[in-house]
């Protein structure tokens, strides 16, 4: 009778640690989604505002050229 009672003892012991383990996962990603959230997006937009720099560099080059061109011919 006493191992019946030892064996459900450990068994609730068992599934409340496995409920805490999950509890305390659970906030350690809402934290580390909190922090790549707080760092990473302002970092990707400052990327992609330098890249989208150096996407518009040609054709305003092109066009400061030619006007340039155009001015020194003139």
């Amino acid at each position: 009778m006493l191992d019946i009672i030892f064996t459900v003892i450990a068994i609730v012991l068992f599934a409340k640690a496995i409920a805490l383990a999950l509890k305390l996962t659970w906030g350690a990603a809402k934290i580390g989604a909190l922090i790549l959230l707080v760092l990473a997006a302002p970092l990707f937009i400052a990327c992609l505002l330098i890249m989208g720099g150096f996407l518009l560099l040609i054709p305003v080059g092109l066009i400061a050229g030619a006007i340039a061109l155009m001015k020194a011919l003139a």
